[in-house]
């Protein structure tokens, strides 16, 4: 029997709103996804780029926002989100020790397109975020090369897989095993739709502590579900929209992200890396800007609970969207994950 791709197939649901025609983060309009996974040996590791839109995001940069439920992480340009407010290279999500790889590959990926970077213009900031794979992978090979990063840009499309692929592969989620997953909300405002997507790179949670959407509380067979046990996982959280907000309003909807980590049975562990980032296709400033004033459309904030909803259950649905296809898995030093869809 054919494994079950997403959350859905097995009744897996969140929320009463409606999804995108794809229940995916490239419902967005121009939104991409790529993937290069990177199975060898104990190799259980990869790279996933997330394209915000088709044009040079350098010169284009969507407004976007940051928000860090718990800190024990190792991203890569956090700080000029947060203090600009935009982005302006493409999202890579990759394994904790190749943060620094995958930067690289960025900036050249950058000054390829845009070779006045450091000399006629500014710098450039690489968005690189991580979660610790070191179970199932051999995390001290360091295995990511910047051609990997490379080719899950090239790779990026509309259409990509989820669970055990790009950065995804050796990851973990209450002692399953976890990886990339998606969800989206379709959300209609003033005659016209718009899309909330969620990717989620998901490392996260104590075994024993997942609760599904029925409110079963499901544990991995045969892992001993200690109480006391540390929490050491992470999460990043990427959210894309075509609403049209700022990011004062971006960073709001984003910390919703744990209303839906919460609903699954996480709390957020000292040991845990739990970060959301936002951005919107439809508020994008130019690098070129020469006008002292611009104008941009944003969101009636009496309208905004339509948005934290469809954030809260996209998140939780997401992670179960990576839990149900990741499938089971065996990697480094015989460590093993099962499957959820095994447990169910």
């Amino acid at each position: 029997m054919e494994r079950p791709a997403h959350a859905r197939d097995v009744g897996l649901a969140c929320g009463a709103l409606p999804t995108g025609e794809m229940n995916s983060i490239t419902d967005v309009p121009g939104v991409r996804v790529g993937h290069r996974t990177l199975v060898d040996g104990e190799i259980r590791t990869g790279v996933t780029a997330i394209i915000p839109h088709a044009g040079n995001l350098y010169r284009e940069k969507p407004m976007a926002a940051v928000h860090v439920l718990n800190g024990f992480g190792k991203s890569a340009g956090l700080v000029q989100v947060e203090e600009l407010g935009t982005i302006e290279t493409p999202i890579l999500l990759t394994n904790t020790l190749s943060v620094g790889t995958c930067c690289t590959a960025l900036v050249r990926h950058a000054i390829e397109h845009n070779p006045d970077i450091g000399r006629e213009t500014a710098t450039v900031n690489p968005l690189v975020f991580e979660c610790n794979d070191g179970y199932l992978n051999d995390i001290q090979a360091l295995a990511v090369t910047e051609e990997d990063a490379r080719i899950a840009l090239a790779n990026a499309s509309s259409h990509f897989d989820v669970g055990s692929v790009g950065a995804g592969c050796g990851m973990s989620t209450f002692g399953f095993k976890g990886g990339i997953g998606t969800s989206s909300r379709r959300l209609d405002l003033e005659g016209h739709s718009y899309h909330l997507g969620i990717l989620v790179l998901s490392n996260f949670g104590r075994a024993g502590d997942l609760r599904l959407p029925d409110g079963r509380v499901i544990a991995p067979p045969q892992i001993a579900t200690d109480g006391r046990a540390t929490e050491k996982g992470s999460i990043i959280i990427i959210a894309a929209t075509d609403v049209p907000m700022n990011d004062r309003q971006l960073k709001r909807v984003i910390r919703r992200s744990g209303v839906g980590l919460a609903r699954l049975g996480s709390f957020w562990g000292h040991g845990s890396g739990d970060i959301a980032l936002g951005f919107t296709t439809a508020n994008v400033l130019s690098h070129d800007e020469r006008t002292a004033l611009i104008g941009i459309r944003i969101l009636n904030e009496n309208r905004i609970d339509l948005l934290f909803e469809a954030m809260a259950d996209a998140t939780q649905e997401a992670v179960l969207d990576a839990l149900v296809a990741a499938g089971s898995m065996t990697g480094r030093s015989g460590h093993h994950r099962p499957a959820l869809t095994d447990a169910l």
